[in-house]
């Protein structure tokens, strides 16, 4: 039986050919163009009922778009992690961080970027680290990975399979987690 695996994310995901590049599984992407992380909280009935052998999570940039803060776009991923590993606790879940754009957005993403690799354990999330691949010294989307600082070009992709590779070879390397930590709401 062929593994599936889920890829949830905005319009950088869809552009994968993820098919292609990993036909060894049963991809299922299922991400949207314009998606947020609101609208990926809102699609998460659909994802549980898919019952995915795995999940791939690539989302936030859009919502940086749309000018929310830091602390907005972390307690959505936080919650989602959370959402799907209560709701599916056989299912390998990862979640990478969100890629590089602009200067003027680096800090922001490397507070959600950090934030998002502290809370992924607590979920048996396992976190993937895009940044180091695709970012210049000053934070920003390397030049040769795109054309208007948010989109990816060829060279782009390339750079995120490269690391999305070991990153899914480490996702079935260990069994799955059925235990979440529930979020603490002040």
């Amino acid at each position: 039986m062929t593994v599936s695996i889920a890829f949830l994310g905005d319009g950088l995901t869809v552009g994968g050919q993820w098919e292609h590049w990993f036909p060894e599984y049963d991809i299922l992407n299922l991400a949207v163009a314009g998606n947020t992380t609101d609208d990926v909280l809102g699609a998460l009935d659909a994802v549980v009922e898919l019952r995915p052998d795995a999940i791939v999570i690539g989302v936030g940039t859009n919502d940086l778009g749309w000018r929310k803060s830091d602390e907005y776009v972390v307690r959505n991923l936080e919650t989602i992690m959370h959402s799907l590993r209560k709701r599916l606790p056989e299912t390998r879940i990862l979640v990478q961080s969100l890629l590089p754009r602009g200067k003027d957005f680096a800090e922001t993403i490397r507070s959600i970027n950090r934030h998002i690799w502290q809370y992924a354990p607590t979920q048996y999330v396992r976190y993937l680290d895009l940044w180091p691949a695709l970012s210049t010294p000053d934070g920003e989307l390397g030049p040769d990975f795109t054309e208007d600082q948010l989109h990816l070009t060829d060279a782009g992709y390339e750079a995120w399979v490269a690391e999305l590779r070991p990153g899914l070879e480490m996702l079935f390397e260990l069994p799955p987690s059925t235990t979440s930590i529930p979020i603490q709401h002040a």
